[in-house]
């Protein structure tokens, strides 16, 4: 790798812990693998899976970088051998497999996408783990079609910002829960036709009231244990759970199953970064398809909360664990 330093700025997370655990420190440049590209890193996003990481409950993969971080954008600095679409100095964006806290991070190229035209780095370092999971879990496991009904709870997280947009571009009806009058607003802002304040009223009361006791084809929850069962009274005939995360717990006990069965609901989730570069891959070819047109035509974009220089990363978390957000925070670098 020329004219390439030997060691990068990045961040540290130590042991694990609280946010102060997050410092900078020195290490050497990642050499990238034969498909994978190298990236100078412009910024970053900083993600609910960076706090578990850090925090010592969702360590890497194995052969992935420990230092923490799934998305970033840059420029491409060196390409592996095997890499036949990216060139040195191309602008792109990629969902990492970790190392994205850094001046430098390595991705494979499956999983590397261009700007969007009319994005600069932020905007575009915004794109990756978000728009990944929204593709893969509320329009690949939840099948979501034009002319459904669709309940996005977090509403104002970068999933949720995210997930309620798509569901409206593609022709679905939203409802969003969030946990305050300004956040409610924040979701009917962007674009969500029912939004419901989770501390002032009953989620299932309200989706019961708009949909005439009918319920929803899906519901896309982030919260785990506590809403499980009311999930499940929300959908409609042949609905579809769709689990991304556990924020609150992952036991439901005491929930009741008969619904399962009699309405003929499916239940599913996943996780993103277990997934195989090939099947991320493929993911990003449909988002290039059919949502990178989307952002182009100024529809449906990322929605920046606050920023922060990387060495702040701690200040970033802090605010992530606070749930004060509407939308992404991000690092910049350099």
């Amino acid at each position: 790798m020329p004219d390439l330093p030997a060691e990068m700025l990045l961040i540290d997370h130590g042991a694990g812990g609280g946010p102060e655990v997050l410092v900078p420190a020195r290490g050497p440049v990642p050499v990238p693998r034969a498909d994978e590209v190298l990236i100078r890193t412009q910024a970053v996003g900083v993600n609910r899976p960076d706090v578990a990481q850090r925090s010592g409950s969702y360590p890497p993969p194995p052969g992935a970088s420990p230092v923490i971080g799934l998305e970033c954008a840059g420029e491409v600095v060196a390409v592996g051998a095997a890499v036949t679409r990216w060139k040195l100095g191309d602008r792109v964006c990629a969902l990492t497999n970790g190392g994205a806290y850094a001046e430098y991070a390595a991705a494979p190229e499956a999983q590397t996408l261009p700007w969007p035209r009319g994005y600069d780095a932020l905007r575009a370092a915004a794109l990756p783990e978000t728009y990944f999971t929204v593709w893969a879990n509320l329009f690949g496991h939840g099948r979501l079609q034009a002319g459904e009904s669709v309940l996005i709870h977090g509403g104002t997280s970068g999933i949720g910002v995210t997930a309620i947009q798509l569901a409206k571009a593609f022709g679905a009806t939203v409802f969003a829960t969030a946990g305050s009058a300004a956040k409610v607003a924040a979701c009917r802002e962007l674009g969500a036709d029912h939004a419901i304040d989770y501390r002032a009223e009953d989620f299932f009361e309200a989706v019961k009231q708009a949909t005439s006791g009918k319920g929803v084809d899906v519901v896309l929850d982030m919260v785990g244990a506590p809403y499980f069962a009311k999930n499940i009274r929300c959908l409609k005939l042949d609905g579809r759970l769709v689990m991304i995360a556990f924020l609150n717990g992952h036991v439901a006990e005491n929930a009741d199953l008969r619904p399962i069965m009699v309405k003929r609901l499916t239940v599913t989730g996943s996780t993103m970064r277990p997934r195989t570069t090939a099947e991320k891959g493929l993911i990003a070819q449909a988002l290039e398809a059919k949502v990178w047109p989307l952002l182009e035509a100024g529809q449906a974009g990322p929605r920046i909360h606050a920023t922060f220089p990387l060495a702040r990363a701690a200040e970033a978390h802090a605010l992530m664990e606070s749930s004060t957000h509407v939308g992404k925070i991000m690092l910049t670098v350099g």
